[in-house]
């Protein structure tokens, strides 16, 4: 169904105003001509989900009937679970995610009270021989 002039009117305007408040979320959610297309990892995470589902309902059913089903459900459940796992790894999420820094060659000290704490007890019973 056609939107109106006035609803379109309003939702243009509400689409500005989030623009303009939060222009990263705005972008993120995008008209849906503007969306991400389903790639493949996508798809292969729904398969994935799917196939759990299939292989939990064989489990079940096999539990029932006869032993050889379950274990098929379970297999089914178990590679589902190695492939979604995959295809989530390899959906590129961690592109924004910074790099944690090398380590430095010189000491540096803790700025968490807690750790200073603990390694001063520590070197006390290294100096006192017990560890």
């Amino acid at each position: 169904m056609p939107l109106s002039n006035e609803e379109q009117r309003m939702l243009d305007e509400l689409e500005a105003s989030l623009m303009a408040e939060d222009p990263r979320l705005a972008r993120t959610m995008g008209t849906p001509s503007e969306r991400r297309p389903v790639t493949r990892s996508r798809r292969r995470a729904g398969l994935a989900g799917l196939g759990f589902v299939a292989g939990l309902a064989l489990l079940l059913v096999g539990m029932q009937t006869v032993w050889v089903i379950s274990v098929i459900g379970f297999i089914l459940m178990l590679c589902s679970a190695i492939l979604a796992l995959n295809a989530w790894g390899g959906t590129g999420g961690s592109r924004n995610v910074p790099r944690a820094k090398p380590p430095s060659s010189g000491r540096q000290t803790p700025s968490d009270p807690f750790m200073t704490k603990m390694e001063d007890r520590w070197r006390r019973r290294q100096d006192e021989g017990r560890f």
